[in-house]
């Protein structure tokens, strides 16, 4: 076998499961402001259909149907939402310490205003803005939670700025 070159893969879209897929919708398109690329449908279990077949495939034989939605980012990154009858209606406990997924992050330059969009539409704020560079560069971040549960993280500047500074300062 060929030894294959090794290069960055780029990043194509996260799946996130909602409680109501119209609330999410709503919640993202309005605060965020995604764009919506196939309003909410149901997939049902059927193996006659490819997406029918792909979804036993992923989530085995314990569903009947679900609904689902695509967003995209204004870079292109998609947005995967699924709401299942069946599951559980709330997000699990933060636990970052526990293996798996911890968060996903958005970038916005007024990250004040976002954060104000967030908290009014039935969101948290988890912690205050924090800057990684005091008194050297305008970089922040915080913490943030959707109206779900669901905690992602807001950047100012883009991860490759943030970062290209070296070590954190004590």
């Amino acid at each position: 076998m060929k030894k294959e070159e090794t290069y960055p893969r780029s990043f194509s879209h996260i799946g996130i499961t909602v409680p109501n897929i119209k609330e999410a919708v709503k919640f993202y398109s309005e605060v965020m402001g995604w764009y919506t690329i196939m309003e909410p449908s149901k997939v049902k279990k059927e193996r006659e259909t490819a997406i029918g077949q792909m979804c036993i495939d992923v989530f085995g034989e314990g569903w009947e149907e679900f609904e689902i939605a695509h967003m995209s980012t204004s870079d292109g990154i998609g947005i995967e939402l699924f709401s299942f009858p069946n599951g559980k209606k709330e997000a699990p406990e933060f636990n970052p310490f526990n293996t798996g997924l911890f968060h996903f992050c958005v970038q916005d330059p007024h990250i004040e205003n976002l954060i104000e969009k967030i908290v009014s539409s039935g969101g948290k704020q988890r912690m205050p803005i924090r800057e990684y560079y005091p008194n050297d560069k305008p970089y922040k971040m915080c913490y943030v939670e959707d109206p779900f549960g669901i905690v992602f993280e807001i950047y100012t500047h883009s991860y490759e700025l943030t970062y290209s500074s070296g070590a954190y300062e004590e």
